[in-house]
């Protein structure tokens, strides 16, 4: 019997909603938060800063062990290791290490208020975030958001977009997405991908409201092959109807919709490539990317970057970036693989 209910334990882990994580970042082993904390004070009272100390502890723990840091760090020092860090580091380096010293709740709801607070708005930023998090991942945000700045992210999103892109926003933040079944509902795949194509490339105009409630409320797994069939009844592919039907902020976010339905990880592999690449490298883009996945599935990340690019990321990183940055970048990033 024990082995049934054994196989049976593994069996709803694996149906399980949460997706696989692949971090880079994962626990140290022997931690010694008291001896990490000593470590930090030192580096900091250090004349000119020892900011290769802070990043060799602070790149090879998770959040929760740099919380442990932290606490015993204020114990010794009787201060707070935040406004000791902040003081002391400055530049991308404080910006990526004050990045790691938040949950990747807080870090991604942070850089949505970021997004949104202040003169116009940085549509690329909340795009990226929304459509790239998974329904677990949102519904913590959302308790993050409203934990952190007293505001309800819905509302923030809404006095911030117009029409139908805050519509697609605000459907995703509504967090109704269904979870994976077992169960392949090929009938419901079929409807799915009929209705999608009605209502965008078989007649004039697009009934964006049918793509958006498809987009947010079905479930990753189902969407794939909704995406496949809708292939037998449309001469374009899901990506291509969008760049035909919607422009904008609209048409990048379906697009980045569909693109992290099919391969999320390929997706951050092509914002790196193209962040990098770019005059004046995108470095907050990159910044982001990697410290919000870096306990996340920032590995898997790399093996798509080194499958479509030929290239490692690590190796990339050296490329376009440098100083203190450039290590603390290939410190989360972890050895080639």
């Amino acid at each position: 019997m024990a082995m049934v209910s054994e196989f049976l334990g593994q069996l709803s882990l694996n149906v399980g909603t949460q997706e696989p994580k692949f971090p880079t970042v994962v626990p140290a082993t022997d931690f010694d938060p008291d001896r990490d904390a000593a470590r930090i004070e030192t580096a900091i009272k250090t004349k000119g800063v020892d900011e290769q100390t802070i990043i060799d502890v602070l790149t090879k723990r998770t959040y929760s062990q740099r919380r442990d840091i932290a606490f015993a760090y204020e114990k010794r020092a009787k201060k707070d290791m935040i406004s000791a860090l902040k003081g002391a580091l400055s530049g991308s380096l404080e910006t990526v290490i004050l990045g790691l010293m938040r949950s990747t709740a807080q870090y991604d709801a942070s850089e949505i208020r970021g997004s949104i607070k202040g003169l116009g708005t940085d549509e690329e930023t909340l795009i990226e975030i929304l459509c790239s998090r998974s329904n677990d991942e949102l519904v913590e945000i959302k308790k993050v958001y409203k934990e952190l700045f007293k505001k309800d992210l819905d509302k923030d999103v809404a006095g911030d977009t117009s029409g139908n892109f805050a519509k697609l926003l605000l459907a995703l933040v509504q967090t109704k997405r269904a979870e994976p079944s077992s169960i392949v509902d090929f009938e419901k795949v079929d409807l799915d991908a009929r209705a999608l194509y009605e209502a965008g490339i078989k007649n004039r105009g697009t009934d964006v409201a049918t793509w958006i409630s498809i987009m947010s409320e079905r479930s990753v797994p189902h969407l794939q092959r909704v995406f496949q069939r809708y292939k037998s009844y449309s001469p374009y592919d899901m990506q291509e109807s969008i760049v035909k039907e919607v422009k904008g902020d609209l048409q990048r976010s379906f697009l980045v919709l569909v693109q992290c339905f099919e391969n999320k990880q390929l997706y951050f592999a092509k914002r790196l490539n193209e962040a990098m690449k770019s005059k004046g490298a995108k470095e907050k883009m990159v910044t982001r990317i990697i410290v919000s996945r870096c306990e996340v599935d920032l590995k898997k990340i790399c093996s798509e970057f080194k499958t479509n690019f030929g290239q490692t990321l690590q190796r990339t990183i050296l490329e376009h970036t440098k100083g203190d940055y450039q290590k603390a970048m290939l410190s989360l990033c972890g050895p080639e693989q």
